[in-house]
């Protein structure tokens, strides 16, 4: 009987561990902060859309810098696929596909986009449009 119960509680401390609320990574971790900062804005907030961030990603801007008015302009049309800064430097593909290591450093995510929203909208980038902008590479 006690080892009946050992296995038990074994199995029970697995599925546990292995759960959805035990996997949460530094992605899922930004997107909530992100999610916790829009709905604080905007109550009607109703969460993240990987098509809206798609369209953002796409999207060319007026307000930023001249040479760059969308993240295409760096990060190319395919999400998969290398890019290029203004300087000809090369950038990693954006893709969470692509570069499986990408968006797990918090603090490395935010300056990216406090860097890249400046200089393609000429503003920082609201939390829907992060959250929206992440959600979409993520499923790429």
């Amino acid at each position: 009987m006690n080892r009946k119960l050992t296995i038990t509680s074994l199995a029970v401390t697995l599925v546990l561990s292995f759960s959805g609320a035990g996997i949460a990574g530094p992605r899922e971790d930004q997107l909530d902060k992100y999610a916790r900062a829009a709905k604080a804005s905007s109550p009607a907030f109703s969460g993240f859309s990987a098509a809206r961030g798609n369209m953002l990603h796409n999207q060319a801007f007026t307000g930023g810098k001249s040479d760059t008015p969308a993240c295409t302009s760096c990060h190319g049309n395919d999400t998969r696929g290398a890019g290029r800064n203004p300087a000809g430097k090369a950038i990693d593909p954006m893709a969470l596909s692509a570069s499986p290591s990408r968006y797990t450093d918090p603090a490395k995510v935010e300056k990216w986009f406090k860097r890249n929203c400046n200089e393609v909208l000429g503003r920082e980038c609201t939390p829907q449009e992060k959250g929206d902008w992440l959600s979409f590479m993520i499923g790429q």
